[in-house]
């Protein structure tokens, strides 16, 4: 059975806005992922309301568990018209590999919900060929509403500091991981060794997520702190990619007191 979504969110223990960046804190994850599930679903239902399709794209992280488990249970949202894409994916793991973000995906929401159509990257076996597809899929049309987390060197997607780039020509790429990214992904997925993380992997570019309508960040747990400190409180730079969510028009960030350096 899935989650029941309440349509009446918990409040925030605090809201501000840094820039364009509205900022949202709740008492822990399970508050944060309910209230980021139920703006999500009325973003769905507002706007079918206007327009006959939706596209949307996910992250793929534990960060976003909490949100997707209740999401996934908005009954209220017309899934059948809305077509869902992800936003990065390691480069040499099987394609069986839980891992695999689109594995993870699969696991955590698109096997749950009746999508039209779910488009996940397959970097194997031509990466750059694949970038080239897959940024030709995203283009067919607008991106409605992207649900993004914020990673521990800042990184947004799989833009870590080494590669970010607001003024991308790109709309998606094949990069080189850094270390501290590695150990993230040691950490939140299971890989056994650090030896065994990927070194690369194919993301979508910042100017291609900030393009979309509407962006919704989810940002839970104490070791997420200082990237979000740099989010909001340092200068926009590539340094801390996630700063130029400042910039967006509408998004908003999703936090639990434990990642919120004012809290």
């Amino acid at each position: 059975m899935r989650p029941f979504l309440s349509d009446v969110p918990p409040l925030p223990v605090s809201a501000r806005r840094v820039e364009q960046l509205l900022v949202q804190t709740y008492r822990n994850s399970e508050e944060m992922g309910a209230a980021a599930a139920v703006a999500v679903a009325e973003a769905l239902r507002e706007g079918l309301r206007q327009q006959d399709h939706l596209r949307m794209v996910f992250a793929a992280a534990p960060s976003q568990s909490s949100m997707l488990a209740r999401l996934s249970g908005a009954e209220s949202v017309d899934w059948s018209r809305v077509t869902a894409f992800h936003m990065d994916e390691f480069i040499g793991l099987p394609p069986g590999a839980p891992q695999r973000f689109g594995n993870w995906l699969d696991r955590h929401l698109f096997e749950r919900i009746p999508l039209a159509a779910v488009h996940k990257i397959d970097p194997e076996p031509n990466p750059q060929r694949e970038c080239e597809r897959y940024a030709a899929l995203l283009d067919e049309a607008p991106i409605d509403v992207i649900c993004l987390g914020i990673g521990v060197n800042g990184h947004i997607a799989f833009n870590d500091p080494p590669v970010a780039d607001f003024e991308d020509p790109l709309d998606v790429k094949v990069i080189e991981l850094d270390e501290i990214c590695r150990r993230q992904q040691l950490d939140d997925q299971g890989f056994a060794s650090m030896d065994s993380v990927p070194r690369q992997a194919i993301t979508l570019t910042i100017p291609r997520l900030l393009r979309a309508d509407r962006l919704f960040c989810i940002v839970p747990g104490t070791h997420k702190k200082e990237a979000v400190r740099g989010s909001l409180q340092g200068p926009v730079t590539t340094a801390c990619p996630a700063s130029i969510l400042r910039r967006h028009p509408d998004c908003t960030l999703f936090l639990d007191r434990e990642a919120d350096p004012d809290a």
